[in-house]
């Protein structure tokens, strides 16, 4: 069982904007604020940004992929438009992923340091 996972981000203001707002689709909220962390999540801080000014350039090639659980395909929607809005990029609109697995509906993002943040449901047939 995985009790919280971390993504490393250069502008930790920039970045907790933008978390904000996409996470705040699924129900997700900041509850944790440090110097250069800040954990969200519903009951507990289960997802985590940590300022690392010291990363390298933002490449596709490099971030971490952490995907969330959405309760409906709107979400997901509003997950994918809200990273759009606020800084991120697309790296795969939401649509059916039969590819991984039946009923399998994601959309993929990019955060503004390459992480790639997916939303998915599962669609019954």
């Amino acid at each position: 069982m995985i009790d919280h996972v971390s993504v490393p981000v250069r502008d930790l203001a920039a970045s907790i904007r933008f978390y904000e707002a996409v996470l705040g689709t699924l129900g997700f909220t900041a509850l944790e604020r440090r110097l250069a962390t800040v954990g969200f999540g519903k009951q507990y801080a289960e997802f985590w940004i940590n300022l690392r000014s010291d990363l390298p350039p933002a490449s596709p090639k490099s971030g971490a992929h952490i995907c969330f659980r959405a309760r409906s395909t709107e979400l997901v929607d509003a997950f994918h438009a809200a990273a759009l809005k606020h800084g991120g990029t697309s790296d795969g609109a939401p649509g059916l992923r039969p590819q991984h697995g039946e009923g399998y509906y994601a959309a993929f993002i990019r955060d503004p340091d390459c992480n790639r943040i997916e939303a998915v449901t599962f669609v019954k047939g």
